[in-house]
């Protein structure tokens, strides 16, 4: 099994990525221990005292630590804590999450191409990143979203969500007015 890792924006937070599927489809994001209950690999993780949040997309699992603690000492560990778990064979994970990006039939049009504008062109480049981000709603032509994995507390996930995404948007979405992180 190959794992290896990748850095992020985020410099409290590494990207294991595997040569297998973790997550057929959606993500699963725990941002603190007591978040873990559906997924044995991430109650896994957060046994180190290290591990603040685990991100796990389809092919890699996100780790956010603590700032007192070093990566040079924590990689192997992690590493080894993640290969242990896949080479068990037990389930990643007993529930995703598809983003909150789906269209529902009761969605407006405008609400739609937010969407759709969401999953195509933000969301793949956010998960290169080690994370995701869920739409939350839409009101008064303000984009509710809520970043997870590497994004969440990255202190470049201001600039992405006002220039990047509300730039997007705002130019594809006339309605559109602003971006807000809940």
């Amino acid at each position: 099994m190959q794992l290896y890792t990748e850095i992020t924006p985020n410099p409290a937070t590494l990207k294991f990525i595997s040569d297998r599927i973790l997550i057929a489809d959606g993500t699963a994001d725990f941002p603190d221990e007591s978040s873990a209950e559906t997924s044995l690999m991430a109650r896994k993780l957060f046994q180190f005292r290290f591990v603040k949040s685990v991100f796990i997309g389809r092919n890699f699992v996100t780790v956010t630590k603590g700032e007192e603690f070093k990566w040079e000492d924590l990689i192997p560990v992690v590493k080894d804590a993640i290969r242990s778990f896949l080479e068990s064979g037990q389930p990643v994970v007993e529930s995703v999450s598809t983003g909150g990006s789906t269209a529902h039939a009761d969605d407006t049009e405008v609400v739609r191409r937010i969407k759709q504008l969401i999953d195509e062109n933000v969301r793949p480049a956010v998960a290169m990143d080690g994370g995701d981000i869920v739409f939350e709603g839409f009101d008064d032509g303000i984009v509710k979203l809520r970043m997870q994995g590497s994004c969440q507390g990255c202190p470049s996930s201001t600039a992405t969500l006002k220039a990047g995404i509300q730039g997007l948007l705002t130019r594809m979405v006339p309605e559109v007015k602003e971006v807000q992180a809940v």
